[in-house]
């Protein structure tokens, strides 16, 4: 019988159970999610992609995401702090994204918050990697109940209240707290899950900016 969180598939292999929820799950939760990231142009997709997902299912936004990357300009943060009201105006009538204007406008303005810190910090992966939690913030049995809902944690609470405090918006914790999850700056496959190991190894292995 499975653990909860967890299934196992005909040929004995085991994963977080929501892989399976969706075909395009597959290859997101076995290659992507948890694997650690140090490109800024990536790291701003996923904030901006989180604060899109925002009271919303992430398969909406997984869906949709190569059109939001064709929108956005490859999510290139410099390009999209050029963006005007005639942009927004584009970008709400353009089938392929969320067209909610609060969000666009805030992916707007979080672009040129984007370049600010780049320019003061010299890069944006290194800046938000100082939030990675510590070995004592971290759990040491990872289950369902850990993630499930809307989790936070005191390392989300802090990236949240710093990027607010520089301007940025759509960063709530728990927004942040999926950010951590998905850059890899936390790893929150299940115990048992088949990719667990693999992707602490890549954790251990990767050079932190």
């Amino acid at each position: 019988m499975d653990q909860p969180g967890l299934t196992t598939d005909p040929t004995g292999c085991t994963h977080c159970s929501w892989r399976n929820a969706a075909p395009e799950y597959l290859h997101y939760h076995d290659h992507e999610w948890g694997v650690p990231v140090a490109d800024d142009v990536q790291l701003y997709e996923k904030i901006c992609l989180e604060g899109f997902q925002a009271g919303m299912a992430w398969i909406t936004i997984l869906r949709k995401r190569e059109h939001f990357r064709q929108a956005f300009h490859g999510f290139d943060f410099r390009k999209v702090a050029q963006y005007g009201q005639a942009d927004i105006e584009r970008l709400m009538t353009d089938p392929g994204i969320v067209r909610n204007r609060a969000k666009i406008v805030s992916t707007i303005n979080n672009a040129r918050q984007a370049c600010e810190l780049v320019e003061e910090t010299g890069s944006l992966a290194r800046w938000l990697w100082a939030f990675e939690p510590g070995e004592a913030e971290r759990p040491a049995v990872v289950d369902i109940a850990y993630w499930s809902g809307n989790p936070t944690s005191p390392a989300s609470m802090r990236l949240s209240r710093a990027l607010k405090k520089r301007g940025w918006t759509f960063v709530g914790p728990t927004t942040m707290y999926a950010l951590m999850q998905a850059m890899g700056m936390v790893n929150d496959h299940l115990e048992g899950c088949e990719c667990r190991l693999p992707i602490e190894h890549q954790r251990d292995l990767f050079k932190r900016p």
